[in-house]
């Protein structure tokens, strides 16, 4: 099974007229413990963010507001999810390259993450990247 199949979970959505809200739970709708929470915004037209795997911590993404592109590069096979509605997100694994771009005037990227942040959980380097795959 690829990585980068279909990893799109849908969230609790709670329709009131003043005003939506969802939720998510550790280990109920996101399927680990939630151990930090970042968000990325006023991304530059044409800037991308992401560029990097983990060895160890999975994510969640989703856009709180606005939409963006992620692409998930498991080695072997690229896909692309167009985020755009704050009751779904992505579902990263380890091991998987992950870009952000094409973000919408406004958008905000909101990840759910399993691990605290840890330089030496990263892979910044595509090449080095690859390279872990054929260990």
């Amino acid at each position: 099974m690829s990585k980068t199949e279909d990893k799109i979970i849908d969230l609790p959505k709670i329709l009131d007229p003043r005003g939506n809200l969802t939720v998510a739970q550790s280990m109920d709708h996101i399927p680990f413990n939630v151990s930090r929470v970042y968000w990325v915004y006023d991304v530059p037209a044409g800037e991308s963010r992401g560029g990097h795997a983990h060895k160890q911590c999975r994510e969640f993404i989703v856009a709180a507001s606005g939409s963006f592109t992620v692409t998930l590069d498991d080695g072997y096979t690229q896909t692309s999810y167009h985020l755009n509605h704050p009751w779904q997100g992505l579902y990263v694994e380890t091991g998987v390259w992950r870009t952000l771009n094409d973000f919408s005037s406004g958008a905000v990227c909101l990840v759910l993450a399993s691990d605290p942040f840890e330089e030496d959980d990263y892979i910044r380097d595509y090449n080095d990247f690859l390279a872990t795959l054929k260990k």
